[in-house]
This record gives structure tokens, C-alpha cells and sequence, in this order.
């Protein structure tokens, strides 16, 4: 058999005249929190963890999974150190507490959305990577059986989706984070604005959420058996607002003063 030799310099399986494939300049992901809800398969966690040292991504997040053990997946080749580090949480709202910018991710499928998505594109990109230059931002991705609720999606500031083919639009998990963090990692972050403004981070938004539907709820404008809908619409609400922090920490004195004084009898 004739053995394949290869000059001095030259990757194996390359001709030697073969041009080299230039890498990919991957940017810091450092401050991208890679937040898994409800996944139930250890080795599509492990995968996404994969896919996160690739990218050069290392905070991972896990909202009730479905298994414990996922922290030794055979899939996490080169990645177990993220599995070792990943934090889990009861409530999305806790896993993206600290995070000023929340993006969900979903299929579409035929699920009546209050606001379209966007696509996953060069745009969507530098838009994420502009909030990682001011603090964290979170990457939020549904279970492998149903995706993302409702209530998911109401603690997102918008939501985005992978172009697929209409045939099958939906993507294995490990898959859906490769491709979103391939799209952060090439894109340049847009112009910053002259002024280097700080955004209230999700759970700041949360309290404020919290108190205004309390107030609304003893004030009688939450009508019974309306709970859970005027929830959500009022925390989208809220995150439409994009308060800076000084605003979201006023804002939060005065709904605490106004819950307070609902709440005292006989003194509405």
C-alpha cells in the first residue's frame, strides 16, 4: 500500500500546494449566558456545551432539566469543564436575573406570537454583541419536546429564529446553539451610542413586574381567572420599556411605595 506523505508545514489530507483554510476569528463571548429550559436529553446538553468552547462561550445555564446526569455526557467532548460549571435553576427568571439583554429562541411552528421573531442574521448578531460590550447577555433555548411557553417567552426582550427549510424547521438542541453562536461570535457589534448608558438587568425588571401586577391585581384591574395572561403581558411591558438602571431603581422605590399604600386598610 502506498503510504501518503506530507511536507513539513501542511495539515495531513491536504495536497501540498493546498492553500490554507484561515480560521475563523471567533470574538470574547464571556459575558453570553447560554440558557437550556427543560432539556431532557444529557447528551444534547452535552453537545451544546460542546458547541460553546467552540465558540468560545462558557456560561451555561439549565432551567429544570430533565436529567441530572448530563454533567458526565460522552457528547461534551472538550467541554467538560462547562458542564462542571453549569448553574441550574428553578425559573428562567433566576437564570437570567443578572443578564440586561434576553433573547429567546423558537421554531415558530404555528403558535400565534405577539411579536414576529427575527432572523438569525448578521444584524440580530451585532445587536447582541453591542449588549455584551455593557454586560451579560442570555441566549435562551426550549426543550428538545416543545420549546419555549409563553411564559418562557415573557421574560425575553425579543425573540429570533434559524432560517430553515420550511419541510423541517425545527433543529436538534445541540445543533440550534452551534448555529446561534457561530452567528454571535463572526458579527461585529454596532456603532455604540455616545453615551455609555447601563441597562436594568432582568431581575431589576422582574421586582418592577412583580409590584406593578401586585398593584394592579389589589387595585381590581386583573379581573379573576386573568392571572396568568395579565402576568406576562405586563412584564413584556416592562422589558419594552429598556430601563436604564437609575430609572428601574426609581421606578422600583415608587412601585414598592405605591404596593404599600394599596395595601394599608381603609387608606386607598
Amino acid at each position: 500500500m502506498r503510504k501518503t506523505t506530507c511536507k513539513a508545514g501542511n495539515p495531513p489530507f491536504l495536497p501540498a500546494n493546498s492553500a490554507r483554510i484561515d480560521r475563523l476569528p471567533l470574538s470574547n463571548l464571556d459575558n453570553l449566558v447560554v440558557v437550556l429550559v427543560r432539556p431532557r436529553n444529557p447528551l444534547n446538553i452535552g453537545a451544546a456545551a460542546r458547541a460553546m468552547t467552540n465558540f468560545g462561550s462558557h456560561r451555561l445555564r439549565l432551567v429544570n432539566p430533565y436529567k441530572l446526569a448530563f454533567r458526565e455526557a460522552r457528547s461534551a467532548v472538550g467541554a467538560a469543564h462547562v458542564l462542571k460549571d453549569a448553574e441550574e435553576f428553578k425559573t428562567v427568571a433566576e437564570a437570567v436575573g443578572d443578564c440586561s439583554l434576553v433573547v429567546g429562541t423558537t421554531a415558530v411552528r404555528d403558535r400565534s406570537l405577539q411579536h414576529p421573531p427575527r432572523k438569525l442574521d448578521e444584524q440580530a448578531g451585532a445587536v447582541v454583541r453591542a449588549a455584551l460590550e455593557k454586560g451579560r447577555a442570555a441566549l435562551v433555548f426550549g426543550s428538545e419536546k416543545i420549546g419555549l411557553t409563553n411564559k418562557d417567552f415573557s421574560h425575553c426582550h425579543w425573540l429570533m429564529t434559524i432560517p430553515t427549510h420550511a419541510e423541517n424547521i425545527s433543529m436538534n438542541l445541540g445543533q440550534a446553539v452551534a448555529v446561534c453562536l457561530y452567528e454571535m461570535a463572526r458579527s461585529t457589534s454596532v456603532a455604540p451610542v455616545e453615551e455609555n448608558v447601563e441597562l436594568a438587568t432582568a431581575d431589576k425588571s422582574e421586582h418592577i413586574t412583580e409590584l406593578l401586577f401586585e398593584a394592579l391585581r389589589i387595585s381590581g384591574y386583573v379581573k379573576p381567572g386573568t392571572d396568568k395572561m395579565f402576568e406576562e403581558k405586563t412584564r413584556q411591558l416592562v422589558l419594552r420599556f429598556k430601563l436604564e438602571a437609575y430609572d428601574a431603581k426609581l421606578l422600583l422605590g415608587m412601585m414598592r411605595q405605591i404596593v404599600w399604600k394599596l395595601g394599608q386598610p381603609g387608606k386607598g
